[in-house]
């Protein structure tokens, strides 16, 4: 089904769009028929699935302006509304509707000011609702469609007495949006008591999340990711894969370091032509490109088969787009693997995606070297193997005839591997060196100030400008800690780090003694 097929105007499907939407999720093909019929609905959906757009659209689609608001959406937290007015108005964007997010925690003068310069969608947490109800700067007397969006959400926080307080204050002739991943009893309740003849409509997250994607993430620093990128590529040897990113310019950077290490990658966003876009994407589908780098907007909506692995290269803002992310491998029953890269302080976002997709994300330990090492030489066997078997080799056998005239066959093989392998080895040898020519710093802040290991390797990366791979050991005392770095950074990190505030708490670093002896 298409958004086509829904009988939406002209306007709506304009900014959908131009928004990237291509198709729509099941819950709003469910929803959107009977809404925009003026029916009341009780969805059973949680966030990802698409459910703000399955009540946004027929909103935008059915409202009629006029002097107050006729639409009331209740959310239980101001993240929640400040998410769903977002969305209403880039929807409405070419009727010109107005959403205003209304929520503790903002000036409630600056709420007055705009609820008197006039808005058709109020998006609210019931507080505040309720104290511009007390207030007579919030007056619902044109309301004509009223949503509960997470409702056992809003009734699990206490905001039951404040919602039918509310709802009172709704003219009964009405239409009635409820949507809650359960069906408590007091969401019953109240559906009963308020709705009329409600349409029931349920999509089980477990639906959108493929079982047989296997999902799972690397803990990595943000300057390390390429390096890790390429390590677990060249490990996974994925057959066709997404690489996800949350900016234009990451895409950019991304593609062109893949392109430049030798893969076969290319990349999509929102600022490329029309023609190039389409040109990448029939490429991407045939097989000429087996690594497509895009942003969600560029890839929202596309429907290729055979995609083997999703990578998370940035990890998503907000849990709906990891769904709709790793929804682009595992299709027709195949199993998939979809691979985060999350960094330290990304924890909360990440639990809070496993939280909402009701899943688990393993943690993985990366690739070493050895590894990598041993999956590409087994790599070059295959690829070696094939264009042997195809002929495809013929071609450059005059330049090889040549090449034997200065060399020996074993001495010229050794050289195109060394060519081949040259990143990997430079890593390699980096690691190896690492050890034998380390300095050894002293910090005067521990265990008894909150530090930790990953704040000290944090603060010399992001403090001195130091790369992660020049760090060695980091161990933390009481009091003090110490920490490896390499010979020719020591200066640096000394220089730009002592007397640096770490957690409220002024260091002192300097070279570490050498245990005197007796």
């Amino acid at each position: 089904m298409k958004f086509e097929d829904l009988g939406l105007s002209a306007q709506v499907l304009k900014s959908l769009y131009q928004m990237g939407f291509e198709e729509p999720t099941p819950i709003q093909v469910a929803a959107i028929p009977p809404a925009l019929n003026g029916r009341d609905i009780i969805g059973q959906a949680q966030t990802g699935t698409g459910k703000t757009a399955a009540f946004g659209i027929p909103i935008v689609q059915n409202i009629r302006k006029g002097k107050l608001p006729s639409v009331l959406i209740l959310v239980p937290t101001r993240e929640l509304a400040i998410q769903v007015a977002e969305e209403l108005n880039r929807i409405s964007q070419y009727r010109k509707l107005n959403a205003l997010p209304i929520y503790g925690g903002q000036s409630i003068d600056r709420q007055i000011r705009a609820l008197k310069r006039g808005i058709d969608i109020a998006v609210g947490t019931p507080g505040r609702i309720i104290d511009h109800l007390r207030r007579g700067t919030l007056v619902l007397d044109g309301v004509k469609t009223l949503i509960l969006d997470e409702a056992d959400e809003m009734l699990d926080m206490g905001f039951i007495e404040d919602i039918e307080t509310i709802l009172q204050k709704v003219p009964s002739e009405r239409q009635t949006m409820l949507f809650s991943a359960t069906i408590t009893r007091d969401v019953l309740r109240i559906s009963k008591k308020y709705m009329d003849s409600p349409e029931r409509i349920s999509v089980n997250v477990a639906d959108i999340v493929v079982p047989q994607i296997k999902q799972v993430f690397y803990e990595v620093w943000e300057e390390e990711k390429i390096d890790a990128l390429s390590r677990v590529i060249d490990i996974e040897d994925p057959f066709r894969c997404l690489i996800f990113c949350h900016t234009k310019k990451d895409v950019d950077h991304v593609a062109m370091k893949l392109q430049k290490m030798g893969y076969n990658s290319d990349a999509i966003h929102g600022d490329y032509t029309q023609s190039r876009r389409e040109s990448v994407m029939q490429k991407f589908k045939k097989g000429d490109i087996d690594i497509l780098v895009a942003t969600d907007v560029a890839a929202r909506g596309l429907d290729i088969h055979d995609v083997t692995h999703v990578f998370n290269y940035s990890i998503p803002q907000n849990p709906e787009n990891y769904i709709h992310r790793i929804g682009r491998t595992g299709r027709a029953g195949k199993s998939g693997i979809a691979i985060s890269f999350v960094t330290p302080k990304q924890y909360r976002q990440l639990r809070l995606i496993e939280k909402t997709a009701k899943t688990r994300i393993s943690k993985a330990k990366l690739p070493s070297t050895q590894e990598v090492l041993k999956a590409r030489q087994k790599s070059i066997l295959e690829d070696l193997s094939a264009a042997v078997e195809d002929g495809d080799y013929e071609k450059f056998l005059p330049f090889a005839k040549k090449i034997l005239v200065y060399h020996e066959p074993e001495t010229c093989l050794a050289g195109l591997l060394s060519i081949s392998f040259d990143d990997i080895m430079d890593i390699a040898e980096k690691t190896e060196q690492k050890g034998s020519y380390m300095t050894r710093l002293f910090v005067t802040a521990g265990r008894k100030s909150g530090i930790t290991p990953k704040d000290i390797v944090k603060t010399i990366v992001s403090g001195a400008g130091v790369p992660f791979q020049t760090i060695g050991k980091v161990s933390v005392r009481d009091s003090f800690t110490f920490v490896e770095v390499a010979r020719e950074e020591a200066g640096k990190v000394i220089k730009s780090l002592d007397r640096y505030i770490l957690k409220g708490k002024t260091i002192r670093v300097e070279k570490a003694h050498k245990k005197k002896t007796a």
